[in-house]
């Protein structure tokens, strides 16, 4: 599973304009909702329901908020530059900047897996996220994305 195949240059926003964790969620529940047709409150339910189980906030800046959603074909994600870090609620207590939405259908099972654990390797690269808060232009975040160079970061 590779990056390419869970986002599309039109589902990456290079200057997310949010000033809080439900603001982000419910700007991108909306993004979700226009390209998977599954209404806004029903993604964005389920993206609170998962983050009472715990944040999604990984450190460093991290966010990935994930969910199964009934009704959707396949898996999806959006990426998010956020103009401005917000609380988060993360693991090591920093706002995040960088946000990874992925939504799978509800028997995805392993695949929504695979794609969670790809996604956090990613963003996990220090060197990728360094160019990723470097540039505010969607084209070129969305080919730092899916660049499958391996970067040399330890």
């Amino acid at each position: 599973m590779e990056i390419a195949d869970l986002i599309t240059p039109r589902s990456v926003v290079a200057q997310l304009r949010v000033t809080n964790k439900k603001q982000a969620l419910q700007e991108l529940a909306k993004r979700a909702a226009a390209m998977t047709g599954v209404q806004e409150r029903t993604i964005y339910d389920v993206l609170i329901e998962r983050e009472r189980l715990g944040s999604t906030g990984i450190g460093m800046g991290i966010g990935i908020p994930h969910g199964r959603l009934p009704g959707l074909d396949a898996l999806c994600g959006i990426f998010a530059r956020l103009e401005r870090p917000v609380p988060f609620d993360a693991i090591d207590d920093q706002p995040v900047d960088l946000i990874f939405l992925l939504l799978a259908p509800e028997g995805a099972g392993a695949d929504h897996l695979k794609a969670l654990a790809r996604v956090s390797r990613l963003l996990r690269d220090r060197t990728v996220c360094e160019k990723l808060r470097g540039t505010d232009n969607a084209d070129a975040l969305y080919a730092l994305l899916i660049d499958r160079t391996p970067s040399h970061a330890a």
